[in-house]
């Protein structure tokens, strides 16, 4: 088998956030492979213990890619303020030809845009991905996953930090298709009553109530905080109420966009413009709604920079929408030429987390090992970019942990699923819940 097959085989994603199937990724060409470490959403601590406790496995997984990309150059992306925790992982590195690229700490380095110009000084082109440069982008837990396709091991746990309002912030490695409460609960339990989730990151991850919800391939983490808490307040907002208040209060004083990380790498995103098609009809929303179409949705325009409290970001999204819906192409500027303050424009992540207010929760969240022993697992069919998965299992069917229980239908881009426990199908529709 090739390694592209046995990635696969494996059921391998990306597993920073986007879910991408890894196995397209290495069939690529390219003359640089980089190991997105970067992990820049606050509280989240995942990739970093992973390299500090499997730094090989990492190292194996990028010189894999390496090969089959044929790539001459591989760099791992991490932050400086992280060199004497990955001390084991510079010295796996010596003697080889894979660097490490030191990164500041500020939000978001984890940006692939953003990590392949630090990285190569490369600019990936508007609406282009990194392959536009010749560069593959993996997130290190991915590169993880990849070394353990090529020994023929699937996906069946997951690295995540929980962080917060927990009584002891950690980082395990977890059966997918664990809830949350269970996931919780490892960490000591919430130290207040009533509590909400960011999935995977304040920034960008998404907020979630219902606890009974599964841990997913993509998922890096839970950050638990009071639903009285400013954050969770503010997401919970109906969309249409933060639209309403853009419409009346933004005086398009352009923090928004001064801030915009993809703005200062030469990119034209304009926030403070796209909140101007809030108060326009559908006609003249088009010739705003231009202006964020190479936006990155990272928040940092909503949750930092308007100094109003307003949701620039939210006004990105609906523009985005809007301009696809209506079949409307982007067709700007394509020339890229970075902004003159970029180096001194970053938000640092401290900085960042004082305005969220979730500063007192900054602790490390080091890695516990500890062996989950789930009754229950609830299997997402589509945990990826793509199709979901078809089901190749039935209610009733014993199955072993590790054995594949859906796969991608034919010339459909997706990912296969396995057991992530050992037990008998509970149930099979839109997940598959295995029980003990």
């Amino acid at each position: 088998m090739s390694l592209s097959e046995k990635i696969k085989a494996a059921g391998v994603v990306g597993s920073g956030g986007a879910g991408f199937p890894t196995h397209v990724k290495s069939q690529s060409k390219v003359e640089f492979v980089i190991a997105n470490g970067a992990e820049c959403e606050p509280l989240l601590h995942k990739d970093l213990e992973l390299l500090i406790r499997e730094p090989e496995e990492v190292i194996k997984g990028l010189r894999l890619m390496m090969q089959a990309t044929s790539a001459k150059k591989g760099i791992i992306g991490v932050k400086r303020k992280y060199e004497e925790r990955l001390k084991g992982l510079s010295s796996a590195l010596k003697g080889t030809d894979i660097q490490l690229h030191w990164l500041g700490d500020f939000y978001p380095t984890g940006d692939e845009y953003i990590l392949v110009y630090e990285a190569t000084k490369r600019l990936i082109p508007p609406q282009g991905i990194p392959l536009d440069v010749r560069v593959v982008v993996n997130n290190v837990e991915t590169l993880r996953n990849v070394s353990l396709a090529d020994q023929k091991i699937p996906v069946t746990s997951k690295y995540i930090t929980v962080a917060g309002a927990v009584k002891h912030p950690s980082t395990f490695s977890v059966p997918i298709g664990l809830s949350f409460d269970e996931a919780i609960a490892a960490a000591g339990g919430a130290t207040v009553s009533e509590y909400a989730v960011f999935v995977s990151g304040i920034m960008m991850g998404k907020l979630e109530t219902d606890m009974s919800r599964p841990i997913i391939k993509t998922c890096a983490g839970l950050v638990v905080l009071p639903v009285d808490h400013r954050l969770i307040q503010r997401k919970s907002l109906p969309v249409e109420s933060m639209h309403r208040i853009g419409k009346s209060a933004c005086d398009q004083c352009s923090f928004c966009t001064e801030f915009c990380p993809r703005y200062l790498l030469g990119y034209d995103v304009q926030p403070h413009k796209v909140m101007r098609s809030l108060g326009f009809t559908a006609t003249g929303e088009q010739v705003w709604n231009q202006w964020a179409q190479l936006c990155c949705s990272c928040g940092l325009c909503t949750l930092y920079a308007c100094p109003e409290d307003l949701y620039p970001k939210e006004a990105c999204d609906k523009a985005k929408f809007d301009l696809k819906s209506a079949g409307i192409k982007w067709n700007g500027n394509r020339e890229v030429e970075i902004h003159p303050i970029y180096d001194g424009r970053h938000v640092p992540l401290k900085q960042l987390m004082g305005k969220l207010g979730i500063a007192e929760y900054d602790v490390p969240a080091h890695f516990q090992e500890r062996e989950f022993l789930p009754k229950q697992v609830h299997l997402p069919l589509l945990q990826h970019v793509g199709e979901p998965a078809l089901p190749l299992v039935k209610k009733g069917q014993k199955v072993r942990k590790g054995e594949v229980i859906a796969e991608p239908a034919t010339n459909k881009l997706g990912a296969s699923i396995h057991a992530s426990i050992e037990g008998t199908i509970a149930a099979v529709g839109q997940e598959i819940i295995i029980e003990q």
